[in-house]
Formats: structure tokens, sequence, C-alpha cells
């Protein structure tokens, strides 16, 4: 695998900075900087990263997931220039109670303080990220595409699983991606759940995981098809599309019929173990890539 070369900057001589929050997509990230030649320094969002990252880590500390001020001294401190984001944080927690509790539970610092409040115009995850990435490049840290070390653990395209999707299946992916490509452009969500062209359920702040798990309770008959797309002009700094084979696992116990996902704009974690849990399982995974169809006739309303 040939990664991009370091040397050709002050920035990408230094560490790299390394914010992490759960699920392996920090380890990938680590692992593919250190086989490139960097040092890692990595800030762990505590109750979140795994502790397993320290042995990938040239550098290593823990920080509050609203301790923005607090990353950004740890990076300048290891001498970073450019910063990673990777994992994915439980935004739905956020807005579990009131909000002295919230103040209380994360301890907010004054800079995040001030991006939640001032610089975010709204509270949806592109505004609040593309403000955090203000924040950092007004500090001297440049936040990066976070596939920039593991670009093997994007979606290729084609069916990925040893049998064919049905021929429903594949009708009801043309059907559900330029639905789920408009929620996903206005950033509620980036995925659906469809069945016989019949949109069942569609993700918002609860996640994927937790769409599956109502989907199957809408649809317990099974055989539908969760579609999950990337954002039109995703920016790959943050909140690309992710699915593991937990995805499978919850896919299988509410007997989804397939996954189709976004090639080359969709994580897949620990892909071997996915693909033979969905072959397994029978469940069809498949990677399309978005046909930029900005002219195509809207969706058939209903009779």
């Amino acid at each position: 695998m040939a990664f991009p070369p370091d040397s050709s900057s002050e920035a990408a001589r230094a560490p790299l900075g390394l914010i992490a929050a759960e699920g392996d997509l920090p380890r990938l990230v680590a692992a593919g900087a250190r086989r490139a030649g960097r040092r890692v320094a990595v800030v762990a969002l505590r109750g979140y990263a795994n502790l397993e990252l320290r042995e990938l880590a040239d550098s290593f500390c823990w920080r509050g997931v609203a301790r923005l001020g607090g990353w950004i001294r740890a990076l300048r401190r290891a001498g970073c220039r450019e910063v990673i984001m990777a994992g994915r944080v439980r935004k739905a927690a956020m807005f579990a109670g009131p909000r002295w509790l919230q103040w209380l539970q994360y301890l907010p610092d004054l800079t995040s303080i001030r991006v939640w409040y001032i610089h975010a115009r709204d509270k949806r995850n592109d505004t609040l990220l593309g403000a955090v990435a203000d924040e950092l490049q007004r500090r001297g840290l440049t936040l990066i595409d976070s596939t920039r070390y593991c670009p093997e653990a994007l979606a290729p395209e084609g069916v990925l699983t040893p049998f064919e999707p049905s021929s429903v299946v594949r009708a009801d992916a043309d059907f559900a991606w330029p639905l789920a490509k408009r929620i996903a452009a206005l950033d509620i969500g980036q995925s659906v759940a469809v069945k016989e062209k019949e949109i069942i359920a569609v993700e918002a702040i609860e996640g994927t995981d937790a769409l599956i798990e109502r989907a199957g309770a809408l649809c317990p008959a099974g055989g539908w098809t969760l579609v999950k797309v990337a954002k039109p002009n995703q920016d790959m700094r943050f909140d690309v599309p992710t699915i593991g084979p937990n995805t499978i696992e919850n896919l299988h116990k509410t007997r989804a019929a397939a996954l189709v996902v976004e090639a080359g704009k969709t994580i897949v974690l620990e892909r071997e173990k996915l693909l033979a849990l969905a072959a397994r399982y029978r469940i069809g995974v498949i990677g399309r890539r978005d046909q930029h169809t900005a002219g195509a006739k809207p969706a058939p309303s209903r009779p």
C-alpha cells in the first residue's frame, strides 16, 4: 500500500495528531500513520477511546469530549501541525437530559463553550465539526482527511458478497438512493431502510444501529434493505459513513436482506470479518458509486 509522501513539508514531518473516539477507526489511522513513518500523538476522548491506542502512540493523553481547549493544548505541546479526528461520539447522549446536567457531566471548557454557542450556527454535525476545524486552524492545527492513512478501508464498487442480491433489493436500492442523498444533503442522517419501494425508517441523531433496530421493529417480516450514503460533497475530514461487523450482526437480528453503501466514501471496518458474516447470513453487500443525478426525475409521489 502506497501512502502520501510525508517528507515534503514541515507539517508532515511533525507528529500526526489523532483525536480518538469510539470504534476501530482510530486504530486503523494510527497504524497507517506509523507504517508511513509518522509519529502519532493521541488525544483519547474519555469514555469513548480504546486504551489499546496507547501502544501505537508516541504520546498519549486522555481529555474530556467537551474539552476542546485541552485537546488543542495537548496537540500543540506534542508539536503537531496536522490532525485527524477518528471514531464515533454518540451525539444523542448530549441531548439526554436538561442542560445543567449536561454541563455537570461534560464540564465544557471555555473554548468548547465558545464553539458550541457562538461559532456554530446550529447543532448539525457538519456545522459543529466545521466550527471545531476552524478553531483548530486558528490555533495552528490543520484538520486533514480522516482516511488519508487508511485508504484501503474505503468500500470498493460492486457486489462484495459471493452471491448476487435479488432484483427486488436492487430496485429498492435504486428507489431509496436519491432519497437518502437528499436527507444526507440536509445533514439529517445518512441511512434509510426501504422495502418494496417504501421508506420504513430514516436515520437522524440516533445513529445507524438504532435505525436498524427501529426498522426491524416496524418490519418484523424482514426482507428490507439498508441504504447508507455520503453527503453530497462529503467532507472526508469528519462524519464519514462507517460500517463494521456489528452492522451486519444487527441487520441479521432484524432479518434485513441487504446493505448498500457508497463506494469510495464509506469506511468498512474489519472488512474480511464483515463480509464473512454477510455471506453466512445471506445479507447482500453492495458498494455503489453516486451517479450525480442532479437532473434526475424526482421520486414518484404517492397516488
